[in-house]
């Protein structure tokens, strides 16, 4: 039996559809594949140097700042979400939003603005010596340029995850179980622990375990700071030391502790349970706080915006205003083209990348769906230093291969056709924040109901239609927040970027990190700017996303779960 033209071409897109999710699956196990091979092939003479030296201290003071990041967004975020969410004070409104807003800084960025702010020939530390007059050794200051600076940077940009999370998981509790350890006699502060944090738990965990990867991927802040951690120690090695081996090294022993945080993560939210609140929906009003608590709860929220985002953004205004820099310059007018290509292509790539995965998944559930899911999201839990190593290796080896072959048979040199391309660090954008956009798509998706695809079917309606005409349509915003969410991300993504861009491909965050580099702070302050500009919007978006939860939760009718 023939088939008719229009068959042939439905079958030939539906396996586009459906082998397009695996390639997107395999060109994010590539890296990690990559790397392991690198390094357990090539020589271990630099790795053994490097064990001698400086290996532990890159494996101590990672360790170190994952410990202090952990505790210090554990306890920001969760503290902030619950007082936020649970009760009512002066300006509780304005912190619901305002707290989520040093997510648009890059630590980098942050870490520029209070080096300025708080180091030697700083205004602080110069309003010091000229009130006391004292000379330049007759005190003590905290060293800015520190673990532990690095540390308070980290801190201050990463804690919204956890509160976004925290927040978002308050919200669809229910006052059921809360109110019953209120009348067995516990006080607000005992049930807090008692009920209400540890059926968050889940949420809170993700939160900081977000805030941990993004940690231990962290270039910009460790290297201006001067701390060695592995993400310096794979640049380092890659361009300083022209050793790939041990980038490739280094490389694979940061992989392993990545991932072996993605699979704690993974059992510890597969052990975790949900119970809905069952038919009844008791809502919580918030608690209306009085004296000396109303203002105290103010305070405490008051201090992370100040210092996450109302100071640092003061500071890199002033900086910027007399730095000579101007965002109208052919040069800047270049670094913006640039950056936006970049951004723009990435985004857009990464998201149909994610809604072929998602839209297999949905449709086609199975082994190879669940794997090729499970391998794009492994992007996140790769730094964006591993992920460079992992593509310049492999390609790099097929050029160069390309290249003699073409000498020896033709005389002819086709050069580096991947190695150094736009094209190749799009790709490892792509890897890395695939499961941002995967995750976002995810989310709509849920909101349409197995029984609307399966009358779609029944009326005849073949899956590639059923992606254009009824799942991209509805998923409209879903699609449009992870294209806005992706695209920022690119925009402060610097390790991957200095490592893999072309020559002569200046972005605005290279730009930003080159005058850093070379103490002009002043000039590095209006790329820095334009990045956190950008970066507002999706942090504005989920904000909203989050607001609008809040007012089916908490209005005036209580809702009916059914």
């Amino acid at each position: 039996m023939s088939l008719r033209p229009s068959d042939l071409a439905d079958r030939f897109a539906t396996g586009l559809l459906r082998g397009g999710a695996l390639f997107i699956g395999l060109i994010c196990l590539l890296p990690m594949v990559a790397v392991a091979v690198a390094a357990l092939l090539d020589s271990t003479d630099t790795l053994r140097h490097l064990a001698e030296t400086v290996l532990w201290t890159y494996t101590a003071t990672t360790l170190q700042l994952v410990v202090i990041v952990a505790i210090g967004t554990a306890a920001i975020g969760t503290g902030a979400a619950w007082l936020v969410t649970m009760t009512r004070f002066p300006g509780s409104r304005f912190f619901e939003i305002a707290l989520a807003l040093p997510l648009a800084f890059p630590a980098y960025v942050m870490g520029y603005a209070y080096t300025h702010f708080l180091d030697h020939p700083g205004p602080v530390q110069t309003l010091l010596r000229d009130v006391t007059g004292w000379g330049p050794r007759d005190y003590w200051f905290p060293e800015v340029r520190s673990v532990t600076g690095a540390a308070v940077m980290l801190i201050l940009v990463l804690y919204p995850y956890v509160y976004l999370l925290a927040r978002a998981a308050f919200l669809q509790q229910s006052a059921t179980a809360f109110l019953a350890a209120r009348a067995l006699g516990r006080g607000p502060w005992t049930a807090f622990l008692r009920v209400s944090l540890p059926m968050a738990r889940p949420a809170i965990a993700g939160g900081v375990l977000l805030a941990v990867m993004e940690t231990i991927a962290d270039y910009g802040t460790t290297s201006y700071f001067a701390v060695q951690t592995f993400a310096t120690g794979i640049y380092t090695s890659w361009f300083t030391m022209a050793d790939r081996a041990a980038a490739a090294q280094l490389a694979l022993c940061l992989l392993g502790f990545a991932l072996l945080l993605a699979i704690l993560e993974r059992m510890q939210r597969g052990a975790a349970r949900h119970h809905g609140a069952g038919k009844r929906f008791e809502r919580l009003p918030p608690t209306q706080l009085a004296g000396p608590a109303k203002w105290g709860a103010t305070l405490l929220c008051a201090v992370p915006v100040l210092l996450g985002f109302i100071l640092p953004v003061a500071l890199l205004l002033s900086m910027g205003i007399g730095s000579g820099q101007s965002l109208m310059s052919p040069r800047y007018v270049g670094y913006i083209r640039n950056t936006i290509i970049l951004a723009g292509t990435a985004s857009v790539l990464t998201v149909i990348g994610a809604v072929l995965v998602g839209f297999r998944m949905r449709l086609w559930p199975g082994p190879a769906s669940s794997g090729a899911s499970h391998l794009a999201r492994i992007g996140y839990a790769v730094p964006g230093g591993v992920i460079a190593v992992g593509l310049l290796v492999p390609f790099a080896a097929f050029d160069n291969a390309l290249d003699a072959w073409m000498r020896a048979t033709f005389g002819l040199s086709t050069g580096l056709l991947f190695t150094g391309s736009i094209w190749l660090l799009v790709c490892a954008y792509m890897v890395r924040f695939m499961a941002a956009a995967l995750n976002t798509y995810d989310s709509g998706l849920g909101t349409i109901h197995p029984n609307i695809d399966a009358v779609a079917r029944t009326l005849g309606t073949r899956p590639t239609a059923m992606l254009q005409r009824i799942h991209v349509p509805v998923l409209r915003p879903s699609v449009l927040t992870a294209l806005l969410i992706v695209f920022v991300d690119v925009m402060k993504e610097l390790p991957a970027t200095l490592i893999m861009r072309p020559f002569n491909f200046d972005t605005l965050a290279v730009q930003a990190h080159r005058l850093a580099s070379d103490e002009r702070l002043d000039g590095a302050a209006v790329p820095s700017l334009a990045i956190v500009a950008v970066g507002l919007l999706p942090v504005i978006l989920v904000c909203r996303s989050l607001g609008a939860k809040r007012s089916r939760v908490f209005g005036t009718t209580a809702t009916a779960a059914e």
